[in-house]
């Protein structure tokens, strides 16, 4: 039988404050989908980037157990990473240059809370597969976002 599709809808980013939060998201781009209070102690926020089929949620008494911050990478795939980097400092966001690797282009930057956001500008989306491929085939190691440790896949996933 044919898998059926698998689709991530909703990423969790925890923040602390949950205001300064939805207005740098909704500076930076994203849509406000949804606010809401259903009741005393929850708050659900939904934000989607531009053209994006998945979401994140910020919100109060979502996910109390996950530390403010600790989310070390969500990736967008953009166009033009040059023009990206340009509109987050127009905005006041302060973002790493652009950082040329031979399978994309990566802009990274931190929400108030030190989620960290990678843009990738690929190349091609074929060469951005074989890349992911290669590098769990060959178990090379790779930082998750710029500047941060590498990571062997092989090692964090298991053979393939």
């Amino acid at each position: 039988a044919d898998a059926m599709d698998w689709k991530i809808e909703l990423i969790f980013v925890p923040v602390s404050d949950v205001d300064r939060a939805k207005e740098f998201y909704t500076r930076i781009g994203f849509h406000a989908d949804h606010d809401s209070t259903p009741y005393p102690g929850l708050r659900f926020v939904q934000l989607t980037p531009p053209g994006s089929a998945c979401s994140i949620a910020i919100g109060t008494g979502l996910r109390d157990d996950v530390p403010t911050g600790s989310l070390d990478a969500i990736q967008v795939v953009i166009p033009d990473a040059d023009a990206a980097l340009a509109q987050l400092r127009e905005v006041g966001v302060e973002a790493e240059g652009v950082d040329e690797q031979s399978w994309g282009r990566f802009v990274t930057f931190a929400d108030p809370d030190g989620n960290i956001i990678e843009l990738l500008q690929q190349h091609d989306e074929a060469s951005g597969r074989r890349r992911r491929q290669q590098i769990f085939d060959e178990g090379i190691a790779v930082p998750v976002a710029p500047g941060y440790p590498l990571i062997d896949p092989r090692e964090k996933y298991g053979e393939a």
